[in-house]
């Protein structure tokens, strides 16, 4: 689907159609539609000037083992801004669950799994030489992620932790360095096992 209003301002997003039309086919596209919504009003809502180029554009990052992970991204350019804007938000559906699965969602409760994803991400930060703005401490326990085969990535926005010229700091964590944490019944789970 597209929203957009001239040749600068044009906003795709995908639309869920499963084999039998039901309440929870309607949930999952309702949460895109506010999704693109939200990330639309981030980027024009209080800022003063008018919007030049809008683009915004999906991608399917996970589609198997009854699992839809997606990311929705905006980018956006104002009159006279130094450089465009983007952010990027994500949606997993367990559909095992009929549920839009939060980052708490894929480990046990009460587990640590903050301070587990926390650690893998200092480790890459050094590996890779990542400059931050800051010094990482930990990420939070909502934090934005996806799943992407059998990869959690957890991200960051623009200027969240690094400058801009970083881009979107990205963190591919295997599921199997994470076994430990890992709730039995949650997607991440599924995505373990070797078949």
């Amino acid at each position: 689907m597209n929203i957009g209003n001239g040749d600068n301002q044009n906003v795709y997003y995908p639309q869920v159609v499963l084999s039998e039309s039901s309440s929870w086919q309607y949930e999952i596209n309702q949460a895109i539609i506010e999704q693109v919504k939200d990330l639309i009003t981030l980027q024009t809502g209080n800022i003063p000037t008018s919007v030049e180029q809008m683009l915004g554009f999906y991608e399917i990052k996970n589609n198997q083992r009854n699992i839809l992970s997606l990311a929705l991204s905006n980018y956006t350019y104002h009159f006279h801004a130094a450089h465009g804007m983007t952010y990027i938000k994500s949606l997993t559906f367990d559909f095992n669950k009929e549920k839009l699965v939060q980052l708490e969602d894929l480990f046990i409760p009460g587990s640590n799994y903050v301070e587990v994803i926390s650690n893998h991400i200092q480790q890459q930060i050094e590996q890779r030489n990542i400059q931050l703005l800051d010094d990482f401490t930990t990420i939070q326990p909502q934090q934005d992620f996806y799943i992407a085969d059998k990869t959690l990535v957890i991200y960051f926005q623009l200027y969240e932790i690094t400058p801009y010229v970083e881009g979107l700091p990205m963190f591919p964590i295997s599921v199997f360095d994470l076994m430990d944490s890992i709730d039995e019944n949650s997607p991440l789970s599924r995505l373990a096992i070797n078949n």
